[in-house]
């Protein structure tokens, strides 16, 4: 079985976000990134399959410009065997990201693609979705456990009314929550061993897909300063304060 995985290079999880001056956007500019972490699951699942024997192959495939690369040498250190390139230099909306990745699975022909139910950086959460639509897939999504069986897949997914236990028959797509795996830390030998790996770059424009941007960004704002907390005396200014300031009791 070949299992495809996509990553996304992303701001750190750690990092301060911070909007650009005119508000068309977030700075971007010298800023620690890393890694989607709910791609960091995808790929930990992923190898895991190959070190079961339900895998053969894990390949790995990232959307972006040139540093995108470097969030494919880190699945590399992981332990994935190929890394594939989409290189494009527009940021690229859920729809155009799906697309081209269509065109990837009709070039590889893999039973399982493993994506991060969302990006930290816009929280699409669209992904996934749109490529099983397109693809006529079956899928399992925001997966805490994955069992394969054969030419089967039982799949446990979180909703907001519980776990919700589905059976899915291959090909299928995944999209991981963060509870499905602890992803692995790579190694320093495999860090240096995945410098020198090829990565198999493709120019979007040459997939003959329409990657037109279907939505504009007016502006972005920073949320909102949180005022301070206050502390109270006793229960009884509490209470006046939640009715009078506040006004959430009557």
């Amino acid at each position: 079985m070949k299992v495809l995985v996509t990553v996304k290079r992303v701001v750190d999880y750690n990092v301060r976000i911070r909007v650009k001056s005119d508000g068309s956007g977030v700075d971007i500019d010298n800023v620690k990134m890393s890694m989607n972490p709910f791609d960091e699951n995808s790929v930990e699942e992923a190898l895991r399959m190959r070190e079961a024997g339900v895998a053969s192959e894990v390949i790995v495939v990232s959307v972006g410009d040139a540093k995108s690369q470097e969030t494919l040498r880190t699945a590399l250190a992981m332990g994935a065997d190929r890394a594939i390139h989409l290189n494009s230099a527009d940021t690229l909306e859920p729809l155009a990201i799906a697309k081209l990745l269509a065109k990837i699975v009709e070039q590889e022909d893999p039973q399982v693609v493993i994506l991060g139910k969302q990006a930290i950086d816009d929280d699409s959460n669209q992904t996934g979705q749109m490529l099983a639509a397109l693809l006529n897939w079956p899928q399992g999504t925001f997966a805490s456990k994955a069992e394969f069986d054969g030419d089967t897949l039982t799949l446990r997914r979180e909703t907001d009314a519980g776990l919700e236990t589905l059976k899915l028959s291959l090909p299928a797509i995944i999209t991981t929550d963060l509870r499905l795996n602890e992803p692995r830390y790579p190694k320093l030998p495999d860090i240096m061993k995945a410098k020198r790996k090829p990565i198999d770059s493709i120019e979007v424009d040459s997939l003959g897909v329409d990657t037109s941007a279907r939505l504009t960004v007016l502006k972005v704002d920073e949320p909102p300063v949180r005022e301070a907390g206050i502390k109270v005396a006793d229960a009884a200014e509490l209470v006046d304060k939640l009715r009078n300031e506040a006004k959430v009791i009557k």
